[in-house]
């Protein structure tokens, strides 16, 4: 095993591009690292860093490299009406949208530190929230046909309350995950979230019929996420 520690930054709020941008720096730093061959097996192994962004995002939506544009439900106009904006990223899945009230949460991590592949890291922070949602008495679990985390999987109730989406480059990752606390879900009417156009979404507000404290919930979070990974935060 490799490097476990990770550096965590919350950017508070924080605009969609530039945090983006964020993220491929340190990825491309993390993958310079092992492209280099400074990072020989053994005692004098140069160790890769890994990180976790936090960040609280202004109206935006998400487009996953095979997505489907009409699953945007709005034209342009309509967009700048709604104080949006829309991206095409490089990340899987399909469209999805981030807002204030919803924690985000952008992990770079070299996977090989964990000794762990794609699927097994995406079901770990699909374990990280639903551990995180025990807490609050709410049973979250796993579609078979989607990725992220779900609550009532298999009714006609089943309802979305965390998005998924990575991706990888040499087993380092970038992307990740978007949970809705206290998100405002009219702007979840705009689109088919995630390409489904017959499940819903939810919030942690809106399933406890009260806000929620936002810095609690990200440092129940960071827990279960250190919990899960074997990790620790620096």
């Amino acid at each position: 095993m490799g490097n476990r520690e990770i550096k965590y930054f919350d950017l508070g709020v924080s605009a969609y591009k530039s945090t983006w941008e964020k993220q491929e720096e340190l990825l491309n730093q993390i993958v310079a690292l092992k492209r280099g061959g400074n990072n020989p097996v053994g005692d004098f192994a140069v160790p890769t860093p890994n990180y976790l962004i936090f960040v609280e995002h202004p109206h935006v939506y998400t487009l996953g490299k095979s997505g489907d544009e009409h699953n945007l439900l709005l034209n342009y106009i309509q967009l700048q009406a709604k104080d949006a904006e829309f991206f095409k990223t490089d990340r899987g899945g399909d469209i999805t949208y981030h807002g204030p009230g919803q924690i985000v949460g952008y992990p770079i991590l070299d996977l090989e530190n964990f000794g762990m592949g794609l699927r097994q890291y995406i079901y770990n922070l699909e374990e990280a929230i639903i551990r995180f949602l025990y807490i609050y008495g709410i049973t979250g679990a796993r579609d078979p046909h989607a990725t992220g985390v779900w609550l009532d999987v298999g009714k006609p109730s089943a309802r979305k309350i965390c998005a998924i989406g990575v991706k990888s480059s040499r087993f380092v990752t970038m992307h990740g995950f978007a949970i809705n606390i206290n998100t405002d879900l009219e702007y979840f009417k705009h689109i088919n979230p995630c390409g489904f156009s017959d499940k819903g979404v939810t919030s942690l507000e809106k399933e406890l019929g009260s806000r929620q404290d936002f810095e609690r919930a990200k440092g129940l979070i960071l827990e279960q996420f250190a919990e899960v990974f074997g990790s620790t935060f620096v």
